[in-house]
């Protein structure tokens, strides 16, 4: 699946999944690759995706109406990659959004809609190109303007000459009130001039309004179009916002893109490219497929010469770079390498060995972020990806791939391995590991992500009896459901952990913590409070340490009265320190906190109240 303008995520998001609604298949057989334009929203984009912890997602950045053609290695040979499913959510107006985006009233013109059609063009026939045959593309827009709707699906479909097709979906979603596409509309300038065809736009303005922008006129040619198949969906219908959607199903491959025999036959001897030569003639010349156009073939011409004269430049084995030929032409923050684990790297045995991975573990798939030091942190990816990575890192800027499954612990190494389990790859890796495996009841679960380290004696004996007989270091923590408890959780968890000498904790992150805590019907808040309160103790303003309290609903209202009697007894011209102290001695009194801070700071009594302002200073 490609997704070309992804970011921030969220349509991302219900890709990955879809992908994943089998939880018990570690490694599905499809892949995403999201793609934005902006460096920065690529960066939004990884912080979405990481939340759901796939390792068939990458994140890449590059011009969606240029995207290149990918190619990965099917039995030996070098093929394009197509895709089976693309969705095409383009850059437009958002005037749909006018509900709750406030700004498209104040900003909104007829302009927005002008300047974009051609861009949103550029980008659906670039999707087209690399959508393999019997594939489906989705083009959406959060705009209700034609021109960047009905205008741009009715001049892809006309220059397809039959190789894609408008999919009726109005079977799908029954429950969704939608109104069909529309075929007949006028453009208007920003001065207020409208426009029926083409012909009556003047010499002046051809610039700005192009004839794509139109509707067809021939009646035959518009109902061939089938363009009442697009959905509309309205605001006033079911208290939405404003969507636009249409569903293109390719049927064959483009017109500009079929090869032509004497194309086909020149390429080869221009180019003297094996490469390229093996990757247009992977098909045969029997059935018609798709290629990247001459312009590319010489680019990766060029490229490949460049390559071939530099021996110093040739990619070692198993590393993805970032592309060296597009040094000057990429912004943004510079990436780290891609470095797949050898064969017979010696890193990996003491890690088989400590957690009995199967040995169906697929450790060609684990990666790191660096070529020389040591690596601290072991990231895997599904096969599809390492084929698409090894195969594409000069033509391809990846932002990010692939979950950390194993980071360097110093303290792991006495117990006989560096390497200890991350959460984040926790379900990943869970179906391939043997050892250092540990049940645990719903109580237990609620101890481990509530306690920061507690002792062993705070579990239930039968997590303390199979925790006795185990070497310290990284385990897994696993709750089954118990069918016959239907009050309790009722989906399984599996959190990474570290067994010490006395104690046993879980390494979850705090987001994920409170989530699995809110699962289980525990209230969050008091421990959130407990948290944020901590933190907010080290900032230097007396006036934030007081916003955090442990206790219940009056407390922040009783603190804020007592502050303000103690200020005016001591004085309007009262510095930070005193208030500092006040706010010390209130903390002490509501929440016997910190014992280590009452002995710190000097204690504020009743009598203090009465002294002057230098006394309470010193």
């Amino acid at each position: 699946i490609l997704d070309m303008c992804a970011a921030p995520g969220s349509k991302t998001a219900q890709l990955i999944e879809m992908l994943h609604a089998d939880m018990n298949v570690p490694f599905p057989n499809g892949f995403v690759i999201a793609n934005d334009v902006d460096n920065k929203r690529c960066y939004l984009l990884v912080h979405q995706a990481k939340r759901l912890n796939s390792p068939c997602i990458m994140v890449v950045n590059h011009d969606a109406s240029s995207i290149p053609n990918l190619q990965i290695d099917v039995d030996g040979r070098k093929e394009i990659l197509f895709y089976d499913r693309i969705l095409c959510d383009v850059p437009c107006s958002g005037d749909g959004t006018m509900r709750k985006n406030i700004d498209v009233w104040k900003k909104w013109t007829t302009q927005n809609s002008l300047q974009l059609h051609g861009l949103q063009l550029r980008i659906a026939t670039r999707g087209v190109e690399q959508l393999a045959e019997g594939g489906r593309m989705v083009y959406s827009t959060c705009s209700l303007n034609p021109i960047e709707n009905e205008a741009v699906i009715a001049s892809l479909l006309e220059k397809s000459q039959g190789a894609l097709e408008l999919a009726d979906v109005s079977s799908e979603l029954p429950g969704l009130k939608r109104m069909p596409g529309i075929t007949k509309w006028k453009v208007m300038l920003k001065d207020g001039q409208w426009f029926e065809d083409w012909k009556d736009v003047p010499l002046n303005r051809q610039t700005q309004i192009r004839p794509t922008m139109f509707p067809v006129k021939d009646e035959e040619k518009l109902k061939a179009l089938n363009l009442e198949r697009c959905l509309r969906i309205l605001p006033h219908h079911q208290n939405t916002g404003g969507f636009f959607v249409a569903v293109l199903i390719k049927k064959s491959p483009m017109p500009w893109n079929k090869r032509q025999p004497k194309i086909h036959q020149k390429l080869p001897q221009r180019t003297g490219d094996t490469e390229v030569t093996a990757a247009n003639s992977g098909n045969g010349s029997e059935c018609v497929t798709e290629e990247p156009t001459l312009a590319e073939n010489e680019k990766s011409e060029k490229t490949q010469e460049s390559q071939n004269t530099d021996p110093e430049q040739s990619k070692k084995e198993g590393v993805c770079g970032p592309p060296p030929s597009k040094k000057m032409k990429l912004f943004g923050f510079k990436e780290d390498p891609f470095v797949f684990l050898p064969e017979d790297d010696p890193l990996f045995l003491p890690i088989q060995k400590f957690y009995a991975l199967d040995p169906s573990f697929p450790k060609m798939n684990l990666l790191t972020r660096t070529q020389e030091g040591k690596k601290r942190q072991l990231y895997m990816v599904s096969k599809e990806l390492r084929n698409v990575l090894l195969n594409n890192s000069e033509k391809m800027k990846v932002i990010n791939t692939g979950i950390k499954v194993w980071s360097r612990n110093s303290d792991g190494e006495q117990f006989g391995c560096a390497f200890r389990l991350a959460q984040e790859g926790i379900y990943t890796l869970y179906p391939f590991i043997h050892a250092r495996i540990i049940n645990v009841c719903i109580e237990d679960v609620k101890i481990l992500l509530t306690e920061e380290n507690p002792f062993l004696s705070k579990f239930s004996s039968e997590t303390q009896n199979k925790v006795k007989d185990m070497a310290m270091g990284s385990i897994i923590l696993k709750y089954d459901p118990d069918p016959e408890k239907p009050d309790d959780l009722q989906c399984p968890i599996v959190l990474c952990g570290w067994q010490g000498k006395t104690s046993l904790r879980a390494f979850v992150p705090k987001n994920e913590r409170l989530h699995y805590l809110r699962m289980m019907g525990v209230e969050v808040f008091k421990a959130k409070r407990k948290e944020e309160e901590s933190e907010s103790k080290t900032e230097e303003e007396g006036q934030h340490r007081l916003a955090q309290t442990e206790e219940g609903m009056d407390v922040e209202d009783k603190e804020h009265d007592l502050v303000t009697k103690m200020e005016a007894e001591i004085g309007e011209e009262s510095s930070l320190s005193p208030v500092e102290s006040s706010a010390m001695e209130i903390e002490n009194k509501l929440e016997d906190l910190d014992q280590s801070s009452k002995n710190a700071n000097s204690h504020v009594s009743q009598e203090s109240k009465d002294t002057d302002m230098g006394n309470v200073k010193n």
